[in-house]
Order: C-alpha cells, then structure tokens, then sequence
C-alpha cells in the first residue's frame, strides 16, 4: 500500500507547517485546508485516509464541518482527529458525540500525534466507533449526564 493521505486542517499557518513537516517526515502525503469550506472541498476532491482538523476556524468552524462530514455518506468513513486548543471536557465530549475519532489538545506533541495518526489509522471502522462510544460513555458519567 502507498503513503497515507492526511488531510490538515487549521487557519494558523505555523500549525500547518508544523503539521506538515512532520507528518511527511513520517512518510504520509500531506493535503492542507486552512478553513472549514475548504476542508469539506479537499476532502470531496483528495479523499484523505484521516483528516486533522482544528476547531475554532473561519466560515465553518470544525464542529460544522465534523457535523457535515458525518452527514455525506462519501465522508463518514474518513476518521477525523480533532486538533485543537479547546481542552474542557465538555468540548472533547461534544467532539466524540459528533463522531470524532480521536480529540489533540494543542500545544501538542508531534511525535504523540503520529502516534495517535497511526492507532487511528490501524484500527477499523467498527474498532473507531466502539472507543469513540467508549470515551462518550466515560465523558458522561464525569459530568453525571
């Protein structure tokens, strides 16, 4: 099998870079989107294998877009890894119950995020869904719902 195609999505361009370098360091093919309309095009045209997306974004913001991608059945399959600055557990809550794969605190890691990149990408759609119920469930019962 080739390279892994990830798609990035975030409005900083420091973030993008940073994004970048690393992840073809690590042998993936990098696409980049730096708002939400353009991030639900670029997954439309280049049907990445993960996409990293930030949150608080122009024009679509990432819950719009995870909402949306949820919604096309020619992207709910694509795992889509939240990246982002917000680090309540209520937004990681809301990230999982939208059908998040994965939620990255910013500032963060790169070598924790290729890390996560791959768990996400080794695992099946069914093994995504049953840890994404999981963490819900988890997140729930920190906040008595």
């Amino acid at each position: 099998m080739g390279k892994h195609r990830v798609l990035v999505v975030d409005d900083e361009p420091d973030v993008l870079l940073l994004c970048r370098v690393n992840l073809e360091f690590e042998g993936y093919e990098v696409v980049e989107a730096a708002d939400g309309v353009e991030a639900l095009s670029q997954m439309r045209a280049t049907k990445p294998d993960l996409v990293l997306l930030d949150v608080m974004m122009p024009l679509l913001d990432g819950w719009q877009v995870l909402e949306q991608a949820q919604a096309d059945e020619d992207l709910a399959g694509i795992p889509i890894v939240l990246l982002t600055a917000k680090v309540q557990d209520s937004d990681q809550l809301r990230g999982f119950d939208l059908g998040a794969a994965e939620y990255i605190t910013k500032p963060f890691s790169p070598l924790a995020l290729s890390q996560t990149i791959e768990e996400v990408l080794a695992q099946g759609p069914e093994q995504r869904e049953a840890r994404r119920l999981e963490i819900v469930e988890r997140l729930q019962l920190l906040h008595g719902r």
